[in-house]
């Protein structure tokens, strides 16, 4: 880390004026304060670059490694250059047709030094020529993602996901799935090469997890919709990741190892360039990050998957490609004992409260998942292109748990001194419970889709048609018995009554027609004028026989004489949310076949801003947005398993507004900075309670009728900051440091069968920074490798340190809820994981 990333924090405050984030700024100053000072001292660094024959050479670029700017030999081969004091530093000697030469010093205020620097012949890549996507920057909602950096972020779970996090705020880091401006996991539509996948749907917690669908390592382009996205995208309400794999030109290939996750990936094309593939595999292990968990037990869970992209050109004008996935995740656990603690501080009772379990039982998980999509590409015109989609997506999922827990609730004791430390010394509570369930769930989807654009110009017009059957297979057997002081709960004298069951079997067959129209227009030119996108597309299922209609609008508009790059965008619309697995099951697991679609207007502004500040190239994005929602279904949320009301039971709303900074703080090292404001309510219908008067003697006198009125949603979270830094050492760019940074303010979470206190628990803030350090073992200079070396066909290696979670702090995820001997309510938090460490080795060829 240097002075650069500091003023990148401090441009970001400044433009976007933040009360909560000054601590960073006070962190990084002391941090980095030596840095800072050492950057207004200066030294001079002169002399001569000459050849092999010491011939002078002129216009050789000479920069200090980071910088973006230098300055170039004289036609004598002579420099002269200004570079910091007291603190060690690079310079770069470059010119083409000559290898690059790297000098190290470290120079005492107003020293001088002269060199001589001699340049060998050989082969230097030239620079790469940088073409600014403008549609990134006129798309309202769009973050283009590079897909480089999935393998570079530190965090437990990796991958393109962990890159959205950074953008959009997070609470679990076990989970690859995110909720978007007050939206839930569902809410999000996912597309690899325009075929839509989902994600397994049994899944209770994070830990369960396994592999994305999305291999970071096949990618090419990453197109991410934050909200406003346009007609040609499906019917969800919060967001689209929309990802396009690679089209091999050459062999090439990728491997990595690590302790969690290991890949290999291989790309290459025939002689003719007919042919091409692109095949990737990966096995992944979360046994060592589980292994740190509260609840100590043998955890056993594994995932791996198969992936691969086909393509055969069969002439100038038509091709094929073939998508095919096999995934397979398996969790096993063995839990033996739990040990959970918390601080209570009141006026009138303060303890620290301790929660002591030890378990019988197991929990064998276990998620399928295939895929297999065929598209024939047809571009018949040069302004022409049509694609035709067939594909068949399956989940298969199967859940076994039969877990009891014996448990002691009391006041631990945390005075070391004492022989009952870390024991409960002051029991309040103790009973028993068993958890059963025996799950079974298969969906299959079969689609057959169109899609066509045709370019005229000003206009640029495209369309789509869609007919998708999917089938639905689903048996649920579940139930949980309580036992509190030897009373089974609920109590009944005569009776034995389980706290919770759940039988349910359905068989669904839902077949589905969509389509979509869209003209991409420009006013005036790609680099000022208006450009406006303007569609609108039709949903129609035989479930409930609802027909949809939802238009949908964006525009960007660049003023043409203004000295600042600034181009303001927005957009509006209407998405819908046509029911799905999930929203269909009521809480008794009763299917309800009459459920409509969730239903909302959307409204989005902001401007996108280039600017430089200190001689580097920053952008700055900002955006406002308000969703209004009718029809809402309202659920709640216990780790990553959402539980739907299944009825149309609400109305809701979230507003909100973003700021991004991005910015290339040091030469090929990007870094950027998001953070986001958001309120999101519902309100329930129906959602009455009693308040009841009651005199001394205990009896009630009276009693009040109240509507709750709108409510936090489970997703609302009033404050997201994200933060993700790429750095090298200044005297080496084979050694670097990536910081990954996030914030979240609090979280409400809900308490079972109270309408006044819904939502009513908090979950404290979330704060979580992971660090990777990464060094070059083998750098792609091949031409001084012997010819027999076993590494001789290698680009790079790269070995990677990473810790999570640096801080070590303890993020609460959900609540476990414990009645002591008088049958008051104690919420027990249930943490996420500690600092561990990672180390992983990646190879490219």
């Amino acid at each position: 880390m240097n002075y650069h990333h500091f003023q990148l924090i401090s441009t970001a405050l400044k433009l976007t004026r933040v009360k909560f984030v000054p601590f960073l700024l006070v962190f990084f100053a002391v941090c980095f304060s030596s840095e800072v000072v050492a950057q207004k001292k200066s030294a001079w660094v002169m002399g001569r670059v000459v050849g092999e024959n010491e011939q002078p050479l002129g216009n050789v670029s000479v920069v200090i490694l980071g910088r973006l700017k230098g300055v170039t030999t004289s036609d004598s081969g002579t420099f002269r250059l200004r570079v910091p004091a007291d603190k060690a530093f690079a310079i770069v000697f470059s010119y083409t047709g000559f290898k690059t030469e790297q000098r190290n010093f470290l120079l005492n205020e107003n020293e001088e030094e002269n060199v001589v620097v001699r340049l060998e012949r050989g082969t230097r890549e030239l620079e790469p020529v940088v073409i600014t996507d403008q549609r990134q920057r006129r798309e309202a909602g769009l973050v283009v993602i590079n897909p480089k950096n999935a393998i570079n972020i530190p965090s437990p779970t990796g991958g393109i996901e962990s890159l959205i996090k950074v953008f959009v705020g997070s609470n679990n880091e076990l989970t690859s799935q995110y909720s978007v401006r007050g939206g839930n996991y569902d809410e999000n539509l996912i597309y690899v090469n325009d075929f839509e996948v989902f994600r397994p749907y049994l899944v209770r917690s994070g830990q369960q997890e396994g592999l994305s669908f999305i291999n970071p390592e096949l990618a090419r382009n990453v197109s991410f919709y934050n909200g406003g996205f346009q007609a040609k995208y499906g019917d969800k309400m919060s967001s689209v990741l929309d990802i396009q794999y690679k089209k091999p030109r050459n062999f090439g290939g990728s491997a990595y190892v690590g302790l969690l996750e290991q890949g290999l990936h291989l790309e290459g094309i025939t002689k003719n360039n007919k042919f091409s593939y692109l095949v990737g595999v990966r096995n992944r292990s979360n046994r060592n990050l589980l292994k740190s968990q509260e609840t100590q037990g043998n955890y056993v869970p594994s995932s791996w998957d198969l992936q691969g992209l086909l393509t055969y050109q069969i002439n100038a004008k038509n091709s094929i490609e073939l998508l095919g996935n096999i995934s397979q995740t398996k969790f096993t656990l063995i839990p033996e004992f739990s040990q959970l603690t918390s601080s209570v501080f009141s006026p009138y009772f303060s303890a620290n409260l301790g929660l002591d379990i030890y378990f019988q039982g197991r929990e064998e998980d276990r998620y399928r998942t295939n895929m297999l999509g065929l598209s024939f590409i047809q571009s018949p015109k040069k302004n022409l292109r049509l694609k035709w989609m067939l594909s068949r997506f399956e989940n298969d999922e199967r859940e076994g748990i039969d877990i009891t827990g014996a448990y002691l609730f009391g006041e631990r004791e945390f005075d070391k001194s004492k022989a009952d430390f870390g024991l409960i010394n002051n029991p309040l509570g103790s009973g028993l419970y068993q958890t059963y369930a025996r799950n079974k769930l298969n969906i299959e989807v079969w689609n057959a889709s169109h899609k066509g654009m045709l370019d005229l110009g000003k206009h640029y017009l495209q369309w789509g048609q869609s007919a998708e059957r999917q089938t639905i297979s689903d048996k649920l057997h579940e139930w949980e018995y309580q036992d509190s002081a030897g009373y089974s709960l609920p109590y009944d004298p005569g009776n034995f009554i389980l706290n919770k069951v759940l039988n349910s079997k359905a068989n669904l067959t839902i077949s589905r027609v969509t389509g979509y129209i869209q003209d991409n227009i420009n006013v005036g030119g790609d680099s000022s004028g208006v450009i406006m996108q303007a569609g609108a597309r039709y949903n129609y299922n035989d479930l409930n026989n609802e027909l949809l209609i939802s238009p949908r609008v964006g525009f960007s508009w660049k003023p043409a004489h203004w000295k600042r790059d600034v181009i303001f965008r927005g957009a509006a619309g209407i998405y819908n949310q046509p029911p799905f697995y999930r929203e269909l099951r009521r809480y008794n697991g009763s299917v309800n076949k009459d459920l409509k679609a969730q239903k909302s207007w959307q409204v989005s502004a902001g401007f996108d801003y280039n600017f430089r500040s200190g001689n580097r190239p920053f952008r700055l994005t900002t955006e406002a947005y308000y969703k209004n929602m009718w029809d809402v279904v309202p659920y709640d949320i216990d780790n990553v398993r959402l539980r739907y009301f299944g009825e149309n039971q609400a109305r809701a709303y979230a507003a909100g507004f973003e700021t991004r900074l991005f910015g290339e703080l040091i030469k090929d090292a990007e870094s950027w900075i998001s953070l986001g404001f958001m309120r999101t309510r519902e309100d329930l219908k129906g959602d009455k309670y009693y308040d009841y008067t009651v005199d001394d003697k205990g009896n009630v006198t009276d009693s009040t009728q109240k509507e709750m009125g709108y409510i936090r949603r489970p997703s609302d979270r009033l404050v997201t900051f994200g933060m993700f830094l790429q750095d090298y050492l200044s005297t080496n760019k084979n050694f670097k440091v990536y910081l990954n940074f996030l914030y979240g303010s609090n979280l409400p979470y809900n308490i079972p069968n109270s309408v006044k206190y819904r939502n009513a628990l908090i979950i404290d803030p979330y704060i979580r920074i992971d660090i990777g350090f990464s060094a070059l073992l083998l750098d792609s200079e091949k031409a001084n490798r012997r010819s027999h070396s076993p590494f001789r066909n290698f680009e790079n290696i790269w070995a990677t340190l990473e810790v999570f979670n640096l801080i070590d702090r303890d993020n609460t995820i959900s609540y476990m809820l414990i009645k002591d001997f008088s049958n008051t309510i104690f919420a027990m938090p249930n943490r996420l994981t500690p600092r561990l460490l990672n180390l992983k080795l990646v190879a490219r060829f």
